[in-house]
């Protein structure tokens, strides 16, 4: 339930309500461009009149921290709000979005959920269901003797620790995909990866394709380096064809950014007959494609992939450890045609000069060891369970998965619009990630991502009922 305003406060119910605003916004818990409940909304929540959310709206604006718009209500100041305009936008076209949510406010509030309940919107693994023993345990292995001091008085190979890129050969061998240690470059996590293709192959003006929905966070990286992002709608066996080779032809893309296996955020999996006729028209019309395998661990081994079928001759694979090991444990790879090795490894070094030796070791360790193979097994275990808990409870509250729910996420109707629902589920104390957060251009939805790991709490679907229904 909602957390009632203290009438016996020293401070008048307009300010505890300017008070509790102002704190999800200061804390990233409402973007820039997110709209406030209405006046009426908002006084039936908080059981107070309409006069008092008037005064508690209009102190806001005065502290710059939300804007009125004409005929259509209060909104989270967005960054260039500031700036005065002396003439109307030009007219975007429909393939050039917008800003997206502030992608980095998504992560604050993600990573920064308020109390301490396992929130549905958190892109990771509950911290109870990683091991920090095994990997103390390789981390004293590798630095035992003089070990410590071999690893870190160096900046080790440019192109990562060849004992570790030794053992992903022997990981992608087992989904299929054949590579020599020298096509292999580490990274610090995945964000790492996508960066260093991104600023080998793209220039600023370069015409992007990307899943919608997709990443918010990848939107907006794209979007500051300056490129125009294509977004490409994403349904159960993959991209949307007709819109991928109408974009292709109109807008010659240089690179098309894609999630083959447990897709962010539908969870779907890229069919057999899709893949291949991406990579017809990735040749048809001259543009790499980066494989997002953000997810591997988590995905059947026989699960279609784009670099698989190519033999990354136009792809280009990447992925990271982060999801499953840990996400302090920055590593990730790049897994590239032989032509562009050099070139990503340049941008490695302008970016980072090397990658941290002693924890690629201690993942190599654990890999050779069979350890990180039995923990993700328990892990896809444990999310199996988990998976069907939330299923239940999701469609007890009367909500239904857009996609056959697999992976760690679920893509999920709930009837509203996700972002009006966003104000009574923190009031309730829950953080939820609605669709709107991962479309290209900002629009209502009435769907949400959910961690199916994080999400298991009957409390959670109750308070979503009763908010949903609120608004309806």
């Amino acid at each position: 339930m909602t957390e009632a305003l203290n009438r016996h406060s020293d401070q008048s119910l307009t300010e505890q309500l300017v008070q509790r605003f102002a704190h999800r916004i200061e804390h990233h818990l409402l973007p820039p461009g997110t709209r406030l409940p209405s006046v009426r909304e908002c006084a039936r929540t908080h059981q107070v009149s309409p006069y008092t959310v008037v005064a508690a709206y209009d102190q806001l604006q005065a502290r710059g921290l939300v804007e009125a718009r004409s005929q259509r209500g209060f909104y989270v100041r967005t960054l260039n709000s500031e700036r005065p305009r002396t003439s109307p936008p030009p007219r975007r076209s429909p393939f050039e979005p917008t800003q997206p949510i502030d992608a980095t406010a998504l992560i604050r509030g993600m990573f920064h959920a308020p109390g301490q309940r396992a929130m549905p919107a958190l892109g990771t693994l509950p911290p109870s269901w990683l091991d920090a023993g095994m990997l103390g345990a390789a981390l004293r292995r590798v630095t035992q003797g003089n070990g410590l001091e071999a690893l870190s008085l160096n900046y080790g190979d440019p192109a990562g620790d060849l004992r570790l890129r030794h053992a992903l050969t022997h990981r992608l061998d087992e989904i299929g995909l054949k590579v020599d240690p020298g096509q292999l470059i580490t990274t610090v996590g995945g964000a790492h990866a996508l960066d260093t293709v991104s600023r080998t192959l793209l220039r600023a003006g370069d015409a992007v394709l990307v899943d919608e929905p997709g990443w918010a966070a990848e939107f907006a990286r794209l979007q500051l380096m300056g490129m125009r992002i294509l977004p490409v709608p994403r349904g159960v066996d993959g991209p949307d064809l007709n819109v991928l080779a109408q974009l292709a032809r109109a807008h010659q893309p240089k690179l098309y950014v894609t999630v083959s296996v447990l897709h962010n955020p539908t969870s779907a999996m890229l069919s057999p007959g899709h893949a291949h006729q991406v990579l017809r028209l990735a040749e048809e019309h001259d543009f790499h494609i980066l494989e997002d395998d953000i997810y591997a661990f988590l995905a059947p081994r026989h699960a279609t992939r784009l670099s698989v079928l190519d033999e990354l001759r136009r792809t280009i694979h990447i992925s990271s450890f982060s999801k499953v090991l840990a996400p302090g444990w920055r590593v990730g790879y790049i897994a590239a045609p032989p032509s562009l090795v050099d070139r990503f490894t340049n941008t490695k070094l302008l970016s980072t000069l090397t990658t941290p030796p002693v924890l690629e070791q201690a993942l190599a360790h654990c890999m050779e060891q069979g350890q990180l193979r039995r923990h993700c097994e328990r892990v896809v275990s444990q999310l199996d369970a988990a998976r069907a808990r939330c299923m239940q409870l999701a469609r007890h509250a009367g909500c239904q998965f857009i996609t056959p729910p697999q992976g760690l996420f679920g893509w999920v109707d709930v009837g509203v619009d996700t972002e009006r629902l966003t104000h009574p589920m923190l009031d309730a104390g829950w953080l939820i990630a609605p669709g709107t957060l991962f479309l290209a251009q900002r629009q209502p939805s009435t769907l949400m991502r959910i961690n199916m790991a994080t999400s298991q709490d009957a409390a959670f679907w109750k308070a979503l009922q009763r908010a949903r229904d609120q608004l309806r």
